[in-house]
């Protein structure tokens, strides 16, 4: 077991260096909108362009790890998510920004699945041990403002060809990590594990997507909106988003562990029925105290985060990069999608109803996560 542990833990490490990259581009957003004097809605674009292609892609990747092993796929897909962030300020054209930005995506995107996949055989299936390596990747996130906003202050947009180095400093890692994992044994395993329930899978992507669509309208706008309700500056910004990733690492630990006493489906109903009103603490907290009510979101947000992922493959076992791909690569892509109508709804009116119309999702994920069946029940159901 212990032997198991070690790889897992280095992949968090890298799941770190990869995801700091999510977390980057929302960091850079407010020096992009001092700088170049970016509006709502061009903004918003640019979150659109780190998703849509990640989106549209990590699916195709998962597909392609359930029928070949990559591991060489996770450091080279890492180092391309840096160089895209590191390219990022260079010149001011917004096309090159926006391809820019969009290559980082890409790059989150291959790294997602066949990472994923191999945590999965590294920690023999356990969601306790797949918080964990989730857990690397919301430290990441909680990095980015840290990182970016220093570099950023000092250097302005031209400095972001510092930001590659957290991608050299993971792919190392990385790299250790494969070697480990290919001591410990078999990524994969030839037998069939169980049957595919696509109709349920479906169903838990469709919660995936409306909390993902919450979270990365968050974590797009809450630094201004941060800056709008107590003032500071790019600092008061960078401490907003700071607290929202932080809270996500605190959620994704407490996941895994409420799941071993109450089970992955009750955790995870909690958990989207306390976001509604946490939600709306941040849309009309007055003050300071937004950043508590974006910490208590965080947390309830990413609470199912790693259920996601593992409640995934265990709806689909034959199809491990699959699940993978689309539970904790889409779950922290695909609400980029929407983020251009909440930058069009900012500009028509104001940050506080956009941020408002937002309060429908978790409703619609607590919903949907109520008709979602733990996984032995399905295996007790195919049994009789």
């Amino acid at each position: 077991m212990q032997k198991v542990n070690r790889p897992v833990g280095l992949l968090a490490v890298g799941h770190a260096g990869v995801d700091v990259y999510q977390g980057a581009v929302p960091a850079v957003i407010p020096f992009l909108v001092f700088e170049r004097h970016y509006g709502y809605v061009a903004v918003s674009g640019i979150v659109l362009a780190a998703t849509l292609l990640s989106s549209v892609v990590q699916p195709l990747f998962g597909a392609l790890t359930d029928r070949f092993r990559m591991p060489w796929l996770v450091p080279v897909s890492m180092t391309t998510a840096g160089l895209g962030v590191a390219l990022s300020g260079v010149g001011d054209s917004y096309p090159l920004t926006w391809l820019a930005v969009a290559l980082s995506g890409l790059g989150v995107a291959a790294y997602h699945p066949e990472a994923a996949r191999l945590a999965r055989a590294a920690s023999g299936g356990s969601h306790l041990a797949m918080s964990w390596f989730s857990l690397g990747g919301n430290i990441g996130f909680a990095l980015a403002p840290i990182v970016v906003a220093p570099i950023l202050s000092a250097g302005g947009l031209g400095a972001t060809p510092w930001l590659f180095v957290p991608a050299l400093l993971g792919g190392s890692v990385t790299v250790i990590a494969l070697r480990s994992i290919t001591a410990v044994g078999p990524t994969t395993s030839a037998s069939k594990r169980g049957v595919d329930d696509w109709p349920v899978f479906l169903r838990l992507t469709a919660v995936i997507v409306f909390r993902s669509i919450v979270y990365i309208g968050l974590s797009a706008f809450v630094a201004l909106w941060a800056q709008q309700r107590v003032g500071g500056g790019e600092f008061t910004g960078a401490v907003a988003l700071f607290v929202l990733f932080a809270g996500g690492a605190v959620g994704t630990l407490l996941g895994g562990r409420l799941a071993t006493s109450w089970g992955r489906i009750r955790t995870m109903r909690i958990a989207y029925a306390a976001t509604i009103p946490a939600l709306v603490g941040v849309v009309y907290a007055p003050g300071a105290l937004v950043h508590v009510f974006v910490a208590l979101v965080a947390v309830l947000l990413y609470i199912p985060f790693s259920l996601h992922v593992t409640l995934g493959q265990d709806y689909l076992p034959n199809r491990i990069g699959t699940a993978s791909g689309v539970t904790l690569g889409v779950a922290v892509s695909v609400g980029g999608v929407a983020t251009p109508l909440l930058g069009l709804i900012a500009e028509r009116t104001d940050l506080r109803t956009a941020l408002g119309s937002l309060l429908v999702f978790p409703v619609l994920a607590w919903l949907l996560a109520r008709t979602l069946p733990e996984p032995a029940a399905l295996e007790t159901a195919a049994n009789r």
